[in-house]
């Protein structure tokens, strides 16, 4: 009977008569001949609610690596960083929400990723995170220079420990023939004092984890021909809060055979980039991205002609351009700072992302939290071209630059990094400006008719 009644409203939903003989279908009884037809109530049809897996898989490559990333880094996730949805990304997205006494829908909200990522950068720069190239082997690999500040290398690899020696991070490398990932794990859960509580192996690696005496270990092998190279963290287990998110990201950033061009670091600057700057001062002060207007030939405001770079800031990746002899800037005002953690950014995307062309346009994006000088995290991350852009919340006070940066960490080994984005908060960008003798008081409100083109030409 119900599967009849659902048939039936369905059919109304869709202005469709129920299935019946056609004589009986349009007869009136005569008890109700003249009277009114009482009105059909329909169900409407609502799409299916979107999975959280569908929501994530929408997020570009970029956005799934650093998501991924910021969750391990947050300690919620200890999956492998690949940028793949899985059901471990969604129910470490809705640990996150519950640590936070958030709904756990399995999908962030901007606010939320906002916080995410601020608590993962927080975490990156107390431990000292950064990826380097080990001189002897040729490894590229994540460290956390905080915890491990004493190094030493021989022709078989490098040691960093801490002070006491409760961390230590063992890179390696050997000779053997004809080694397989199966052989060499199997070797090395043979080692004295080592026991083994977790396994994986791959046609290209292996991991494993355990015991070793009395601290934790961690490990992760591979080989090329009859190389051999291996990645061990030791830790004690009074120290594993602090260490295990840390070893997650070890883990992932793991190459042990980079490209020559990885080795080497990160590749050339284009040769013509583009990023947006913003007009400070009618007398041609233009503050834009450092990194974007570094080694460049010639610096270009489109529109207006060449420009200087006479200022830097390299702590916070700002510069001071200046253009002169040119008519019609208007300089952005940026006496009120923004109270509102949702933001508008405005900026000139690059000329690919836009068809060739130069449009002023705006974007969204949030902050967990505003002040203070130290740069935040800026989520989602804007298109290429935006480097450089002004914020401003709802009431149109300024909040900041929005620079777009690589992800220093988590990512697959031999991927490109992803881009993140990051605010250069209103106080520091105001203390730069006055520094270097401008005014940050009167101008234009409207950002759309103070930013500018900013065109870097290299060698």
């Amino acid at each position: 009977m119900r599967s009849v009644l659902s048939a039936t409203l369905m059919m109304a939903a869709l202005g469709l008569a129920a299935s019946g003989p056609p004589a009986r279908a349009q007869m009136t009884p005569p008890s109700t001949a003249g009277a009114k037809a009482k009105p059909v109530t329909t169900v409407p049809i609502r799409p299916a609610p979107q999975k959280p897996e569908d929501t994530a898989k929408a997020l570009g490559q970029a956005e799934r690596l650093a998501l991924q990333s910021d969750l391990a880094w947050v300690g919620q996730y200890n999956g492998a960083i690949t940028g793949d949805v899985s059901e471990r990304m969604v129910n470490a997205i809705k640990e996150f929400q519950k640590s936070r006494g958030a709904k756990q829908t399995g999908v962030l909200n901007p606010q939320e990723r906002g916080v995410l990522a601020d608590t993962a950068k927080k975490k990156q720069e107390s431990v000292g995170w950064k990826i380097v190239t080990d001189p002897g082997i040729g490894v590229r690999l994540g460290i956390p220079g905080k915890l491990v500040p004493q190094q030493a290398s021989d022709a078989n690899g490098t040691k960093w420990t801490s002070p006491t020696g409760t961390i230590q991070v063992q890179l390696a490398r050997r000779k053997e023939a004809g080694p397989t990932t199966a052989k060499l794990a199997e070797r090395e859960k043979k080692e004295p004092g080592r026991s083994t509580d977790y396994t994986v192996v791959k046609p290209d690696f292996f991991v494993l984890s355990g015991l070793q005496g009395l601290k934790k270990f961690y490990m992760r092998g591979t080989f090329r021909g009859d190389e051999v190279r291996i990645l061990t963290i030791l830790y004690d287990q009074a120290t594993e809060n602090t260490v295990e998110p840390v070893v997650i990201a070890m883990s992932s950033a793991f190459n042990a055979f980079p490209a020559a061009a990885q080795i080497a670091g990160p590749p050339p600057r284009k040769t013509v980039e583009y990023g947006t700057g913003v007009v400070v001062g009618d007398d041609g002060a233009i503050i834009a991205d450092r990194q974007i207007t570094d080694g460049c030939l010639t610096v270009a405001i489109a529109g207006f002609g060449n420009a200087d770079r006479v200022a830097e800031d390299k702590e916070h990746d700002i510069a001071l351009l200046r253009i002169y002899g040119a008519r019609g800037l208007k300089a952005l005002d940026l006496a009120d700072a923004a109270t509102k953690t949702a933001l508008d950014l405005t900026g000139i995307a690059d000329p690919q992302n836009q068809g060739g062309g130069a449009a002023v346009t705006s974007v969204k994006a949030s902050v967990a939290q505003l002040g203070g000088g130290s740069d935040i995290a800026l989520s989602p991350a804007p298109a290429l071209g935006f480097s450089g852009a002004p914020a401003h919340d709802g009431d149109g006070k300024f909040a900041g630059i929005a620079l777009l940066k690589p992800v220093q960490i988590a990512g697959p080994a031999n991927g490109a990094p992803a881009a993140q984005a990051v605010l250069v908060t209103t106080d520091t960008v105001r203390g730069f400006l006055k520094a270097n003798g401008v005014g940050a008081a009167g101008g234009a409100s409207d950002a759309k008719a103070s930013v500018v083109r900013v065109i870097c030409v290299r060698k």
